[in-house]
């Protein structure tokens, strides 16, 4: 088969644009799992636990330094990193610097620390968009706010509606009715309320183009009112000086780590009760494609995505699961009303088919990630052979 040259023109673009979204991959995801285990290492030392090994990256080991009684390594698999703690796995128990032998406190402070340092480096991140910029709805006027770029998207198409008719879709930018400029959601709604049964020209920008689409309004008991079935939201890149982005860094991050509970929890509960998958969950397939998407919307979105997966990893390692953080931690706890430790065979029997169960998981996510995208893969290449 051969390929023209604007075929591998084409080709050239799409090997590039997967170099560089699996290079901002490998280097996010290597940050997050770097700073969850700098929690676990700088935790550790300050409660006297001798830690055998930093690593950055897995095994196999490319090379390493010691530097005290710690071996800091850099290894050939970039996905993320490990510390090797002494007597992180119940062993060493009478030695004064093993984890075995400390207060359970301290070692519940020690796992819970990768946890905390997601967490700071989410609200770091978010603390530094605020003062440059990040996407933001504007429900309301703030005076110490500075906003641009601001714009009037859909955010959802009712169905049986005009605007379901039309072919608008979800994320659209609304530009202009009729040639006026839009720039308040009520300007809109008003315009087409007085519009029922005639014919509206609409102008929206689409992933960067223009489009237009002539749109008929009608009464919408939804709405009491004239309408085209859309719901909006006004939105814009919102920063503030530094002194309130630290305090909005931190409350964004309180804010999504509650939606994230919940997202978690509705998960979990329609799991149970409902026999079936409520959200939409994705492996690292999934959030490398989720990436690379991102990274051509800009850098204030791929930080703010950073920040979010950040979130995301603190909550889920925190989860009472088995090989979790979380799960160790409830083993603490059983250790503290039995006043005994629990037998070290059966906790990492216990761990083992934890972490078992979590590699079954990630590979049918993975599966059902590679299915649901198949088609853009599949349409890159049919566009770029014809």
């Amino acid at each position: 088969m051969e390929i023209c040259s604007s075929a591998r023109g084409g080709l050239a673009k799409l090997i590039i644009f997967m170099l560089i979204t699996l290079i901002v991959f490998i280097f996010i995801l290597g940050l997050l799992v770097f700073v969850h285990e700098l929690g676990h290492f700088v935790a550790a030392r300050k409660n006297g636990v001798k830690v055998e090994e930093f690593g950055f990256g897995f095994p196999p080991r490319m090379f390493g330094v010691k530097r005290g009684d710690t071996i800091y390594s850099l290894n050939w698999i970039p996905l993320g990193g490990f510390v090797k703690i002494k007597g992180e796995a119940g062993e060493n128990r009478e030695d004064a610097d093993s984890f075995a032998h400390k207060k359970i406190w301290q070692r519940a402070l020690i796992l819970a620390s990768g946890v905390l340092m997601n967490f700071v480096l989410a609200a770091v991140l978010l603390s530094f968009g605020f003062m440059i910029g990040l996407p933001q709805a504007i429900d309301g006027e703030n005076g110490y706010a500075r906003i641009r770029d601001a714009k009037i998207q859909i955010i959802q198409v009712l169905d049986g509606t005009p605007a379901k008719e039309a072919k608008i879709e979800t994320g659209d930018t609304l530009l202009s009715i009729d040639g006026v400029k839009i720039e308040e959601i009520s300007q809109m709604q008003d315009y087409v309320a007085g519009k029922i049964g005639v014919p509206v020209k609409m102008i929206f920008d689409r992933s960067g183009g223009e489009i237009e689409k002539e749109v008929t309004p009608v009464f919408l008991p939804e709405t009491g009112r004239g309408s085209i079935g859309v719901g909006l939201l006004k939105s814009g890149i919102v920063s503030y000086p530094w002194y309130l982005s630290l305090w909005k860094g931190a409350e964004a991050t309180a804010s999504f780590t509650g939606n994230v509970i919940i997202a978690f929890y509705e998960l979990i509960k329609n799991l149970i009760v409902a026999q079936k998958v409520s959200v939409d969950l994705s492996g690292p397939v999934g959030i490398a494609v989720l990436t690379g998407q991102v990274a051509r919307m800009g850098f204030i979105y791929l930080l703010q995505f950073t920040a979010m997966l950040s979130i995301n990893l603190a909550v889920i390692n925190f989860l009472p699961f088995p090989a979790l953080d979380g799960g160790r931690i409830i083993f603490l706890i059983i250790e503290k009303i039995r006043r005994r430790p629990v037998s070290q065979k059966i906790e990492n029997l216990v761990h083992n088919i934890g972490f078992a169960m979590l590699m079954v998981l990630i590979l049918l996510v993975t599966y059902r990630d590679v299915a649901k995208f198949s088609d853009k893969f599949v349409g890159l290449w049919e566009r770029i052979i014809k």
